[in-house]
Order: C-alpha cells, then sequence, then structure tokens
C-alpha cells in the first residue's frame, strides 16, 4: 500500500481508502458482521482512513464502523465522517445560501450523536456533506466548527462538494480554509483536474476523490440484464432509473475498448486514473467484502498512468447528476 500526505495535517493516509456508504444498507441488504469482517481486512491490508456520513443508513454506517474500530487492535485508523445540512439545497439551485444550513445547535448535535456511533472521543476529519459557495463569505459553519476544534470534539475539517459541480470548491480550496475537500473525480467526471486541483494544491489543500467506479458502472462487469437485479429502492436502482442505466452502459463500453490495450480490466483502469492525479490525497471505493478489498488495493503499486491512454480519456468526459 502506498501512502499519501493529507495536506496539511500531517497525516499518512492509505491512498485507497475505504468508502462506509454500503455498511448502512441502503446500496442492498448488509450483515453487520461480514461489514465489520470486512473493514478489519482492509486495515490488515493497509488502508487506514475510512469515510463515512449520517446519511448513510441514517447512522448505521458510523455504527458498524464503530464497532469494528472498537475490535480492531492494530494501526491507527483515521476516521472521516459528514453532516448533512438542516436542509438540502435544490440539485439545480446555482446560489443557495450557505448560512443558516449549519446552525451551533445543530452540528453540535450532530457531532455528539456522530462522537457516540462511531465510540470514539474525537472525530479526526468532519465533513460538511454539502458545500455552497456563499460559505467563503457567510462563515457561521466555520465559527462552529473552530470551536468544536479547540473542545478537542473534532481534529480537522473538510467539506463534500455537491455531485458534479467541481466548480463551486474552487476559491474555497484558494483560500485554503480547510483541511480537504471531498469531490467527484472518474473517468466520466475529469472536471476537477482542470481548475480545483491546482487550487488546492497552491494551499496545500487534500483532495478526497469518490465515485471512482461511478457508482459501479465504471467496474465494467455490467451486462443489459443487470438493471433488474438491483433492490427497488436501492441507490444503483434510483440512480439509473429509466434510460439512465443504458446510456451508461454503452458508453461503459467504449471505455473499456479504449482501456483494453491498457488494462485488462475497466475497474483497473478506473482506479489507476483517479489515483494518476498527484494532488488527490487518497480515493475511496465502496468494498462489501474481503474479495474486493483485495481486488482494490492490489492497483496502489505507485505505476504510472499511460500517457497515451489519459489523452484518449479526455474525449470521455461526460459531467451529468444521477442524483437528482
Amino acid at each position: 500500500m502506498q501512502y499519501r500526505m493529507l495536506g496539511r495535517t500531517g497525516w499518512q493516509v492509505s491512498e485507497i481508502a475505504f468508502g462506509g456508504w454500503q455498511l448502512g444498507g441502503d446500496w442492498g441488504a448488509v450483515d453487520d458482521n461480514a461489514s465489520i469482517k470486512t473493514l478489519h481486512h482492509s486495515f490488515a491490508s493497509g488502508i487506514n482512513f475510512v469515510d463515512t456520513a449520517e446519511l448513510y443508513g441514517a447512522g448505521h454506517s458510523e455504527v458498524v464502523i464503530g464497532r469494528a474500530l472498537q475490535q480492531w487492535s492494530g494501526d491507527r485508523i483515521y476516521v472521516a465522517t459528514k453532516v448533512q445540512p438542516v436542509i438540502w439545497p435544490d440539485p439545480d439551485d446555482d446560489r443557495p445560501q450557505m448560512r443558516g444550513r449549519y446552525p451551533e445547535w445543530y452540528l453540535r448535535s450532530s457531532v455528539e450523536d456522530a462522537l457516540r456511533r462511531l465510540q470514539v472521543d474525537r472525530i479526526d476529519l468532519l465533513q460538511l456533506h454539502c458545500w455552497m459557495p456563499s460559505g467563503i463569505k457567510e462563515l457561521d459553519w466555520l465559527e462552529t466548527l473552530n470551536q468544536l476544534r479547540v473542545e478537542g470534539k473534532v481534529d480537522r475539517v473538510g467539506v463534500s462538494i455537491r455531485d458534479y459541480r467541481p466548480e463551486e470548491g474552487v476559491d474555497l480550496a484558494t483560500l485554503g480554509l480547510v483541511d480537504s475537500i471531498q469531490v467527484v473525480f472518474n473517468l466520466f467526471e475529469q472536471r476537477p483536474a482542470e481548475r480545483l486541483f491546482p487550487a488546492g494544491a497552491a494551499t496545500d489543500t487534500a483532495f478526497i476523490a469518490r465515485v471512482p467506479f461511478d457508482s459501479g458502472s465504471l467496474i465494467g462487469h455490467w451486462t443489459a440484464d443487470t438493471y433488474d437485479t438491483w433492490e427497488p429502492g436501492s441507490v444503483p436502482h434510483t440512480l439509473f432509473r429509466g434510460d439512465r442505466f443504458t446510456e451508461t452502459l454503452g458508453r461503459m463500453k467504449q471505455l473499456k475498448k479504449i482501456c483494453a490495450p491498457y488494462y485488462p480490466t475497466l475497474a483497473e483502469a478506473a482506479m489507476r486514473y483517479a489515483l494518476s492525479s498527484p494532488e488527490v490525497t487518497t480515493v475511496i471505493p465502496g468494498m462489501s467484502n474481503p474479495s474486493e478489498v483485495d481486488l482494490n488495493v492490489v492497483y496502489s503499486d505507485g505505476a504510472e498512468f499511460p500517457a497515451e491512454l489519459a489523452a484518449q480519456l479526455g474525449g470521455h468526459n461526460w459531467p451529468r447528476n444521477f442524483y437528482k
């Protein structure tokens, strides 16, 4: 496992981390004991950074991670979680107001709940699950988080950029107001490398790349029948509803052809692409069993991404928000 510095925190974290959304049950039925086994296998494989959120299974992901941490006696594991706003902005609102989305009473209550579920005394990295650009001047959120840091309940602070809006984090990264920024970055969403990553590099802001497999499509194993195998109401069943699945499948097949001369699977190309940006500290794929952990950690070997392939991928940048 290769490790990278998480911005200015001084933490050396695994460049492949553990994304915890699936532990909450939103992607389908889960067995908590099996989830803990998977977490422990990932820790033993060198993963030392876990990302979760109160949104994931209404806090259940945090509970499972907390149990796993209590049972773990190995090396230090860094835990990042996220607090959602009191009201989510409309996905089509280009200028939502940040002020009041994270009032002090609410942030304090959310942090206390997260501490209890995770069974820790301090949250390593607390992230706001939704960032709005006006937050660079409407600073009530930062005042509260700074106080929570002084009180020892939170160590470092980060934000998660709204889905498929990487430009909304550029000013935040330029100012260096937070320690980390989480953003969608994959073969279909390449735009963070244009302006966001360079802005953060200048202020030593860490970047956490989420959705490296585009919620499953970039693993490359979909067939025309895959959609019907998903549990109705689950995240993938909702995300790729209607014509979305068919269009995504077609674009995925095009990428497979392009990547085939370089990598045996599209999944490997997708993970190595996400790791190829030097500004990215860590990538957080979701992993549901030890075998999936093994498939991912093997890509952490420091190998360079082929420049010839990177040049071909630009035309397959496909910004769209399926979370609407």
